[in-house]
């Protein structure tokens, strides 16, 4: 039975080319990987007050679906060189309680992606900084940085169509599925 990996992606919008990008790395992987999107941009904000009395019923939902998979996909946009707000939130609701977090001791990797040049360099390298003191287990290689995308780079099945973005995606598919089988 193949591991599950939770995808949680950075944009909130029903039709990005976060989405978009997700779906096509989940083709290339095909049945060697079971995909689970986590929505994450309804959580509450995260405050620790609340953590004491009654933590919020989405945050104690939102951990266990974490909790319940083998590994971690996140994908995400750059927003003004950083994690998108919803995301951050996530990963705070998803770093608690102190010792308990869910993303601890997971095979995890990161994307991401604008339609810009840099392909979200700095987001990217921000979202590992935090995942890395989560205790995740991080790919380091390769870095997965998606520049100039743009709607015209998938087919109307989701399908990548761009050669180029194709062969990134077949590369970083075939490297994850090993990281993921090496580590458990």
């Amino acid at each position: 039975m193949p591991k599950t990996i939770a995808v949680l992606r950075g944009s909130p919008r029903a039709d990005s080319l976060t989405k978009k990008l997700a779906r096509g790395i989940e083709l290339a992987v095909g049945d060697r990987l079971t995909f689970k999107d986590i929505e994450i941009h309804d959580l509450p904000l995260y405050n620790p007050d609340h953590e004491k009395d009654q933590p919020h019923p989405a945050w104690d939902a939102f951990r266990a679906a974490v909790k319940e998979c083998d590994g971690l996909l996140f994908v995400t946009p750059e927003w003004n060189r950083s994690i998108p707000g919803g995301l951050k939130n996530a990963i705070d609701i998803g770093s608690r309680p102190y010792g308990e977090g869910v993303f601890q001791k997971k095979p995890t990797a990161v994307v991401s992606q604008s339609s810009g040049g840099t392909g979200g360099f700095g987001c990217n390298h921000h979202l590992r900084q935090c995942l890395v003191h989560l205790d995740a287990i991080v790919l380091g290689q390769p870095e997965m940085y998606v520049g100039n995308l743009s709607a015209d780079k998938f087919g109307e099945d989701g399908r990548v169509s761009d050669e180029g973005l194709a062969k990134l995606i077949d590369g970083f598919a075939d490297t994850f599925v090993a990281w993921v089988d090496k580590q458990g």
